[in-house]
């Protein structure tokens, strides 16, 4: 007990200045001091407690403002993707149309065969037939280009002309330039027939690489 009382004791010595130098202050000068007191206390609580919480609401604020915007954003996005998917069906639909229209390379030959029959087919007599080299557009399609001079009557031209239109592969004619002969009788045409043939790249790419692998095989 003489011990605990010991302690207690130089504790109470330690404090008793600062009460007697509290005691000593006047009314003015105790004010001063517990403002400042409380200052102190207010700035620290600001700047370690509250400063950083407020800062961090703010962060967290903004993240769910952002997060509101892309959820009313992939909400406007989701209302139409049943559309979008109905026009990218359509999309393919059409290409796949338009691909079945479009030749290979195999089909070339027969292709331009039916084209010189449709004309003697229907009375023209091929004065010339000459297919041109093929020429690539866009990357996935070439053009086929074929000159030709036909001479005929006009009927006959016409029904050429039909015949051709009707072929199941798409043939376009192009550049047609007429001059009459026999007295406006017959006519001499020239004009070309132009067929489209699909290129796949990807194929043509294997092709390629086939035949440098069995060229260098070959060495």
């Amino acid at each position: 007990m003489s011990v605990l009382n010991k302690k207690e004791g130089r504790k109470i010595e330690n404090v008793a200045p600062i009460f007697q130098w509290a005691g000593a202050l006047s009314g003015l000068q105790k004010l001063l001091v517990f403002l400042i007191t409380f200052a102190l206390i207010g700035a620290g609580y600001y700047f370690f407690i509250f400063k950083p919480k407020y800062e961090k609401i703010g962060k967290l604020k903004q993240t769910l403002k952002t997060q509101k915007q892309t959820l009313v954003t992939y909400k406007a996005k989701a209302k139409i993707l049943p559309e979008l998917e109905k026009k990218l069906n359509k999309l393919k639909e059409e290409l796949n149309y338009a691909m079945a229209a479009l030749p290979n390379e195999k089909e070339i030959p027969i292709l331009l065969t039916e084209i010189a029959r449709a004309g003697k087919n229907t009375g023209l007599v091929f004065v010339s037939f000459k297919p041109k080299p093929e020429q690539m557009k866009e990357g996935f399609y070439a053009e086929i280009p074929v000159s030709m001079v036909v001479t005929g009557r006009f009927h006959q031209l016409a029904h050429f002309f039909d015949e051709v239109s009707r072929l199941y592969r798409i043939v376009n004619i192009d550049n047609v330039k007429i001059k009459s002969v026999q007295d406006g009788h017959k006519l001499t045409v020239s004009c070309e027939a132009v067929t489209y043939m699909f290129v796949n790249k990807n194929i043509n790419d294997k092709n390629a690489d086939s035949k440098k692998t069995k060229k260098k095989g070959k060495k």
